[in-house]
């Protein structure tokens, strides 16, 4: 069984898709009970039909009393995963991203990191002034500075590099010799002897989403595989308080873990059930240790508005 009590007088959350504004819906949820948010909010000024758009200019304000509940709700070990991207406004590059951070640094988060997401099958594009956007941010923000961390469950093949370049190693490579450039970096070749695995680097390479989600703006679920990996294990809860058609849900349930997810639009709420139901079937596992967090098979009709 669980060991979240997430039973409150109104509702019972855990493993499901909640209808509702997230700053509201988590004034429910007991403080420090999060091991992992993850989220794509939505873009300032993008998909109006589905949000009805942001300015970036009131993006901050809008944002911060968010991410105030978000820190409240979060274990002091857990850690908060911000995917966006700042968009041209009158010719250059808003600062609503960078305002943003800085004013979460002043609502006691930590920047602790920023990851980047690299679109490797983006089709090519040209402005007058720039080109076509190829890359997304996935900011992390920690409350405390000790957090859970797994980082071997990410790791990956060392690569074809090492059979030459460990195949005969010089004297300075079996200690840590500094660059020759003067930079001040050094390495012990010697290290990656006998290793299939390294750890990776903070640049992920995956391609956009191209199945039909039914969602304008879906992320690949191996982006939050990654970070549900990276930060939590079994049987911890993954919130996603913008969660769309359900990507970070259907990702969590798959790797084990337990999930609550807040969408705004009732039409995301409806396609989210759909996928969690049917991945929640093809895994009895964990649908027996929580029988009564099963969602019934009525849900469709109980969402609609």
């Amino acid at each position: 069984m669980s060991n979240y009590q997430l039973k409150t007088d109104k509702k019972d959350y855990l493993d499901k898709i909640i209808h509702g504004d997230c700053e509201k819906v988590l004034l429910d949820i007991p403080e420090n009970s999060i091991d992992l948010i993850f989220t794509s909010p939505p873009y300032a000024d993008q998909r109006v039909k589905t949000y009805g758009g942001i300015s970036p200019d009131h993006y901050v304000e809008w944002f911060l009393p968010k991410a105030a509940q978000f820190k409240r709700v979060l274990k002091p070990s857990g850690t908060f995963i911000l995917n966006i991207k700042e968009r041209v406004v009158n010719g250059e590059r808003h600062t609503y991203v960078i305002d943003l951070i800085l004013k979460m640094r002043e609502q006691g988060w930590l920047w602790t990191e920023e990851f980047i997401w690299h679109k490797k099958n983006s089709y090519p594009g040209k402005w007058p002034n720039r080109f076509r956007d190829n890359w997304e941010r996935l900011i992390q923000f920690n409350k405390e500075k000790n957090f859970s961390m797994y980082q071997e469950s990410v790791m990956v093949p060392v690569g074809d590099w090492a059979k030459d370049r460990l195949a005969k190693l010089s004297e300075t490579d079996k200690i840590r010799d500094e660059s020759r450039a003067g930079s001040g970096f050094g390495k012990n070749v010697s290290n990656w002897i006998g290793r299939d695995m390294v750890y990776p680097t903070n640049v992920l390479h995956l391609a956009t989403e191209t199945g039909n989600k039914r969602h304008s703006a879906a992320f690949p679920s191996y982006l939050p595989e990654w970070f549900i990996k990276l930060f939590t294990k079994s049987g911890d809860l993954v919130l996603d308080p913008f969660m769309g058609s359900g990507t970070t849900a259907f990702s969590a349930l798959q790797l084990g873990r337990h999930f609550i997810g807040i969408e705004i639009n009732a039409e995301y709420v409806q396609i989210a059930n759909q996928r969690i139901y049917g991945k929640q079937i093809k895994l009895p596992s964990l649908g027996e240790k929580k029988k009564k967090y099963k969602v019934p098979a009525n849900k469709k009709s109980e969402r609609k508005k």
